[in-house]
């Protein structure tokens, strides 16, 4: 009777633990979630709200941004 106590007692505290080990990485997940929602609410609100008129960046005194830098010609390294 004492030993089937024991590992009754043992037992119940291995799943007291595990349920705190997931309850503890569910709670860590809440900031990350809650950040998330409020970025995705943002841009779902610049989605839904028109284009502001903006001038172009030339008229604005900035030099247009660049989507990938011109090709360079260069010859291969040649092997040894």
């Amino acid at each position: 009777m004492g030993d089937t106590l024991i590992i009754i007692i043992l037992g119940i505290a291995g799943v007291i633990a595990i349920l705190l080990f997931a309850l503890k990485g569910l709670l860590d997940q809440v900031p990350d979630v809650i950040d998330s929602a409020g970025r995705a609410r943002d841009a779902w609100t610049r989605f839904k709200k028109p284009p502001a008129a903006t001038p172009p960046p030339e008229q604005q005194g900035q030099e247009p941004s660049v989507a990938a830098p011109p090709a360079q010609e260069q010859e291969p390294p040649v092997a040894a």
